[in-house]
């Protein structure tokens, strides 16, 4: 692991976009005009697998994945004036951005999906219909969102440049709930957010994961104490709701093989959680299993570590991750 330090910023209010021109621009190439983004002073893009978080909970989610051909973003709840000054830093531009692929409906993982496509409109939303539908009818979105989308389906690869990914089921409140795995040159890096249970299909595509996003949303004696009232506690730790800490330690520590590398614990609750308990959690259930645990941080004495831990941040960018 190879994290590059970034800058820290506040993340904006979540709002949808509003309606604006949405019609197709192709150069001379037939390739989609983007706007120019300033120089950056890395090249990320000359790198191996590559990963971003902009920001991961219910503030807003949005990740990028890349290799040296191109990535992908994963869900779109951060604005691109965000996201995109970010990649620029590492080399990326929006040519780069070949396509969004969506977990589910819920503002904070979609509101940014059509501003994104419509300012860059050679990038296309991977979603299935019914997640699609599920957009249109809950949040105030253009129809002309569809003009960008391509169908998917759950368990049939299909593949983004040289990445071949899959969509499986995951047990979440959306119209439509997914997690990906995502192939490449060998690895897999596999997504696994809001989920209250981890169901047999998502078992069996994280426990194939060399690199694990994995929610690890609440502590629960945070919950169970807290201020939320009990209607929403029960949806929080219901089987449509969040992951405990402590659940999704012990399937880290049940499922681990020698190939997992780094797991980054996602969508952590600002009121029932901290990075600490998540980290602390998921470090206590590995290690009592003879696994040495990183930090994520690259310092000696961490590095050589049997797998890498790091608690995504939620109002700020991760470090740039160079994963293989």
């Amino acid at each position: 692991m190879k994290p590059i330090n970034q800058s820290q910023r506040q993340q904006n209010i979540i709002k949808f976009d509003e309606d604006g021109d949405d019609t197709p621009m192709m150069d001379s190439e037939g390739s989609s005009t983007v706007a120019p983004v300033a120089a950056s002073t890395t090249d990320g893009a000359s790198k191996g697998l590559c990963f971003i978080s902009f920001g991961s909970g219910s503030s807003g989610n949005c990740a990028y994945l890349g290799t040296p051909t191109g990535g992908i973003l994963i869900d779109a709840g951060i604005n691109p004036d965000v996201v995109l000054p970010e990649l620029a830093r590492n080399g990326i531009t929006p040519q780069h951005i070949k396509g969004i692929i969506l977990t589910h409906d819920h503002k904070d993982h979609v509101c940014y999906a059509y501003k994104l496509v419509r300012q860059n409109k050679h990038i296309r939303i991977y979603c299935t219909r019914r997640l699609l539908k599920g957009i249109l009818l809950k949040h105030k979105v253009s129809s002309r969102i569809e003009n960008y989308q391509i169908n998917i389906y759950k368990e049939i690869p299909f593949r983004i440049m040289d990445m071949e990914i899959t969509a499986f089921e995951t047990s979440h409140d959306g119209s439509d709930n997914m997690g990906f795995m995502i192939e490449w040159e060998g690895e897999r890096f596999v997504v696994g957010t809001d989920m209250g249970v981890i169901t047999p299909r998502a078992e069996y595509y994280m426990s194939m994961a060399d690199h694990l996003m994995i929610e690890s949303n609440y502590d629960s004696q945070m919950l169970e104490t807290g201020h939320y009232a009990e209607i929403l506690k029960d949806r929080v730790r219901g089987e449509q709701g969040h992951l405990d800490n402590v659940v999704a330690a012990q399937f880290v520590a049940s499922h681990y093989h020698p190939r997992l590398r780094h797991v980054f614990l996602c969508h952590l609750s600002n009121d029932n959680n901290t990075p600490e308990k998540a980290c602390d959690a998921m470090r206590h259930a590995l290690e009592a299993q003879g696994i040495s645990v990183g930090d994520g941080s690259n310092r000696v004495g961490e590095r050589d570590c049997d797998v890498q831990v790091f608690a995504l941040p939620r109002y700020v960018s991760s470090p740039w991750f160079v994963l293989a």
